[in-house]
């Protein structure tokens, strides 16, 4: 596929269109690769990852249902904390995604935030040139999971990105609004 055809057909695959099958490590080595070739500001490199594959997942799954708790109380729900875990289990890889803030604060947080984005486009990108699915998902309650990831104050967790195998001719494309109507040129 060239780059149109990848970025055309990059699309956001959720567990529950996963298939068994695995992922192979150097698969996730090539993907950690291609993030760490994003843009980034001054060369701050924020993205930092944790991947979980195997019996670690049912760890991660755990601290997440118990972060959920903590987050709602009392909204918490049993459905929702059984889609965390199932999501969990049908992934056959979660990559947690972090960004640590330049201590010298060069460039705005934003911007960090952005680099980090740019890291997960990279890993978007490069799952669909692969036909790996992947979802990256940013639930509120992991800002609860700071002690379970040994995070630093100036680190912090912008989601999860689930991968698997999945059958890409049951994947549809979504109607997108066309570009001439978000487009003002200006000569």
């Amino acid at each position: 596929m060239n780059i149109n055809e990848i970025i055309k057909t990059r699309r956001a695959i959720y567990p529950s269109q996963y298939e068994k099958g695995e992922i192979k490590k150097s698969f996730l080595k090539t993907l950690l690769k291609n993030a760490n070739s994003a843009p980034t500001h001054r060369m701050t490199q924020p993205w930092f990852f944790k991947v979980y594959k195997g019996l670690s997942k049912d760890k991660l799954a755990k601290e997440m249902v118990k972060s959920y708790d903590q987050l709602n109380n009392e909204n918490s729900t049993e459905i929702k904390k059984k889609k965390i875990i199932e999501k969990c289990k049908k992934s056959n890889c979660i990559i947690c995604v972090f960004m640590k803030r330049d201590s010298k604060k060069s460039v705005p947080e934003w911007e960090e935030i952005a680099a980090t984005a740019m890291a997960m486009q990279n890993m978007w990108l490069t799952c669909a040139a692969y036909n790996i699915g992947c979802y990256w998902s940013t639930p509120k309650y992991s800002i609860k999971m700071n002690d379970f990831f040994k995070l630093k104050n100036d680190e912090r967790c912008l989601g999860f990105f689930y991968l698997g195998i999945y059958d890409h001719g049951k994947v549809k494309s979504k109607k997108r609004i066309p570009i001439e109507k978000k487009t003002e040129w200006n000569n």
